[in-house]
């Protein structure tokens, strides 16, 4: 590793911590302004003062705001997180621990689809630039993005659930399967293939189509729309005519030199898209009763679990934040004209 790209690499790692900061003191102030109480979320409408109080004490909430703060930091810190406010006072880190992998296991696949097929459907349609194929891959592009997550998938569960049954309609792992099945990581794939249980790795990658495909699909139409624009760009520069002029064939002139040349932008989409996966997960996650981060939260917020969801956010800021970094290291690697 070079000494710039060493020092680039520490820049970009420094310059995470303030961000990360100052995105989790915002979600720490924001859920004390909000309306509601955890406690009383807890205890219901019938909860007395001194009830409140006693519950309030043992979990630090009377203390003044600026101590609240200075301790949360230092649990972020030390990745301890505390426990959370309501439903059992569990070990926060513990939870995040089942619910983590659930998400990501949801979410590489999910990448991994919009990157691949709206890479390669948006160079297919460059190369068919205002012929038929054209013109339909750019309006299913338009169509697809412009459904809301939770709206596709359901569609998707009337069709490939209710009325074909082919598929699983909700969670992770059939129930009759769960009760015997051990996942020490909480990758059910990975476990599944580790303790050689076909029969679970079946039904995980079931459960795992549907919520994966509208997820992956719901980003699409942003990347075949960038890598045709970049594609058609690229393929009025210099270096494609050269490379016409010298005999290489079409194909490989436009799938080899031409769509490299378009990685940067789509490189940098990608990272961004990244964040908005794990936004989307939410939604995704709730529509397909998915055991993991994104319901997680949604559940903490609605109970006003001050340190659950504040442990929650600060995980997808440090995702998001590494995510970040790496892209930018494959720049490098991608393109040698970039220099740290």
């Amino acid at each position: 590793m070079s000494s710039s790209l060493r020092n680039f690499l520490i820049t970009r790692a420094l310059l995470t911590i303030p961000m990360v900061l100052i995105l989790i003191t915002m979600v720490f102030f924001i859920m004390r302004i909000l309306p509601g109480d955890p406690i009383r979320s807890e205890l219901g409408p019938k909860a007395t003062e001194e009830q409140v109080e006693i519950i309030a004490e043992r979990l630090g909430l009377n203390k003044p705001l600026y101590q609240q703060y200075y301790e949360f930091l230092w649990q972020m810190i030390t990745l301890d997180f505390g426990n959370a406010l309501t439903m059992g006072e569990r070990p926060i880190k513990d939870e995040l621990a089942e619910k983590l992998p659930a998400t990501i296991e949801l979410t590489i696949p999910a990448m991994l689809f919009t990157a691949f097929f709206g890479i390669f459907a948006g160079a297919y349609a460059a190369k068919k630039r205002k012929k038929a194929q054209d013109y339909g891959i750019r309006l299913f592009s338009i169509a697809i993005y412009s459904i809301p997550i939770f709206v596709m998938g359901l569609i998707f569960q009337i069709i490939f659930s209710v009325r074909l049954n082919i598929l699983p309609i909700a969670g992770r792992l059939d129930p009759l399967l769960l009760v015997t099945f051990e996942s020490p990581t909480n990758f059910y794939i990975i476990d599944s293939i580790l303790t050689q249980n076909w029969a679970a790795l079946r039904s995980t990658i079931a459960h795992l189509i549907l919520p994966a495909l509208t997820l992956g699909l719901a980003l699409t139409g942003v990347f075949i729309r960038l890598t045709r624009v970049n594609m058609i760009e690229a393929q009025e520069s210099d270096f494609i005519t050269a490379g016409r002029a010298r005999g290489i064939p079409e194909n490989k002139l436009h799938y080899r030199h031409a769509l490299r040349n378009t990685f940067i932008p789509i490189l940098t989409l990608i990272g961004l898209q990244f964040a908005i996966l794990l936004a989307g997960a939410v939604l995704t996650e709730t529509t397909f009763s998915w055991p993991g981060m994104g319901r997680y939260l949604v559940t903490r917020i609605q109970l006003r679990d001050y340190n659950a969801v504040q442990a929650t956010i600060g995980v997808f800021a440090l995702f998001v934040a590494v995510i970040s970094v790496v892209m930018d290291v494959l720049y490098a690697f991608i393109d040698p004209r970039i220099r740290y």
